[in-house]
């Protein structure tokens, strides 16, 4: 018996790094589930001109010619078998003209044959039936899942198109759940299934693959049994007919066990799978509109948001997108969960707050639930804690140019910042006192808050800081 035969180099595709490859994933499937087909026909075959013979020898001679009806039609599924006389097909058309020279039979063979060789094949067949079954369930049915997981993938890609056109429109509104960021990681979610399907399918049809040689050289052995049998149970015959089913045996018997499958590797080198072909993953995956404009957020990172009942902070990952709104997620995780927010504030209708330390505060309406949960939400105050004071003011910067206007903060909001300037231009309310390079001008109060702007260069954005006025 030969060793592994090596299988056809076909390396990645030019579809692998497309999103949904063009290769029909049951190919490889239907193309085993023929071969066996071809083999399942193959022992029927044989088993037909046994038990004809084995007929024909108790009906005398001139039943015979019932043996060679049962070989007068082509073999099924011939183009899966190697069309010389080496092969299997080869082993028929010997078993065929050698039929045609037996003139005459006997009888004492019939009961040989009946008990001894046919039970061989029989069995051949039914494992090729076994096997057959095995595939279709196995491999036949994850082709199916992986078409369900493309079509899905399509889908979310078609969407993401779509909607990025929409967000190119000026002044259209876009819903936060046909958010471009939102779509691409819900997209790489759907991809990142199909993909494990893939590979999963890839590796269950490799391993079927492999026990392939195998299976087909014990198909082979158990034909040559068979023939082996059904010679010697007949050998006791007439010279002639001895010789010339000697004849089929020795055909038979020349087969190499890996015989066919070379030539079946060699004519299907561009079907079948190479072991060595590496598997797909979603870093090297494209799709249309990847990495668009719309998808990047213009600020992100962990912030805590202090609960609106249970007063503590939790952390969650946020970004603000081009398309003007806030997003909360759990976390930056594509892979594992449908990345869906758990807040979306859209900037426009909301107001932002001043910097107090890390912390800033958002009013505005969570619209993450839809038009009808928007419709029924009202506006509140969330209050957000970055790792820093300079990452609140980076948040700051960016909610703020797309933010509807600033709110002040409560009075009792405690307020570390000074300003950095030496010269400050102090705005105040009716009621407190205005500071101008630390004297005081206008009318003194208690317990007023004022916004201290510095005088700074233009170009230079700084949010407000409240400076608390005391009584004298």
């Amino acid at each position: 018996m030969s060793g592994q035969t090596d299988l056809p180099h076909r390396g990645v595709s030019k579809s692998s790094s497309s999103a949904i490859p063009d290769e029909d994933p049951s190919q490889v499937t239907k193309l085993f589930l023929e071969r066996l087909e071809a083999w399942r026909h193959a022992a029927v075959y044989l088993e037909d001109y046994i038990s004809a013979t084995e007929k024909v020898h108790k009906a005398h001679a001139k039943e015979y010619e019932k043996v060679l009806k049962t070989l007068s039609n082509p073999l099924k599924e011939r183009q899966q078998f190697d069309a010389g006389l080496g092969g299997v097909a080869g082993m028929f058309e010997s078993i065929k003209a050698n039929t045609q020279g037996i003139a005459h039979i006997h009888a004492e063979t019939e009961k040989v044959l009946k008990d001894s060789v046919l039970p061989i094949i029989s069995k051949l067949q039914s494992e090729i039936e076994h096997k057959i079954k095995d595939i279709s369930k196995g491999a036949a049915k994850e082709s199916k899942h992986i078409e369900k997981a493309r079509n899905e993938s399509q889908t979310y890609i078609e969407l993401l198109g779509q909607h990025v056109v929409n967000h190119d429109v000026p002044g259209r509104k876009v819903d936060p759940s046909t958010d471009p960021y939102v779509i691409q990681r819900q997209l790489y979610y759907r991809l990142n299934k199909q993909i494990n399907e893939e590979n999963s399918n890839l590796q269950e049809l490799l391993e079927v693959q492999n026990t392939f040689q195998r299976f087909e050289a014990h198909a082979v052995d158990t034909m040559q049994r068979v023939m082996t049998a059904f010679v010697r149970a007949v050998g006791t015959q007439a010279e002639r007919t001895s010789a010339m089913y000697s004849d089929m045996a020795r055909t038979s018997q020349g087969i190499p066990l890996d015989f066919e499958w070379k030539r079946f590797v060699q004519r299907h080198a561009s079907v079948l799978i190479d072991p060595d072909s590496p598997t797909r993953s979603i870093e090297k995956v494209h799709f249309p509109h990847r990495n668009h404009p719309s998808t990047q957020p213009l600020v992100a990172g962990h912030l805590a948001r202090k609960g609106r009942l249970i007063k503590h902070y939790n952390t969650n990952y946020c970004v603000a997108t081009p398309t003007k709104y806030m997003h909360e997620f759990k976390d930056n995780d594509n892979l594992h969960s449908d990345p869906s927010p758990e807040l979306s504030l859209y900037l426009p209708d909301c107001s932002i707050g001043q910097c107090n330390g890390p912390k800033f505060i958002v009013k505005g309406k969570d619209v993450h639930k839809g038009k009808v949960g928007t419709a029924l939400a009202t506006r509140h105050d969330y209050e957000f804690k970055a790792s820093s004071p300079e990452e609140a003011l980076r948040w700051w910067k960016v909610i703020r140019e797309m933010a509807e206007g600033d709110e002040t903060m409560p009075e009792s909001s405690p307020m570390n910042s000074e300003p950095s300037s030496p010269v400050d231009v102090v705005k105040s309310t009716p009621a407190a006192a205005a500071v101008v390079g630390g004297a005081p001008v206008g009318t003194a109060g208690t317990g007023n808050v004022g916004v201290v702007q510095s005088a700074r260069a233009p170009s230079q954005e700084y949010p407000p800081v409240y400076v608390e006025k005391h009584g004298p």
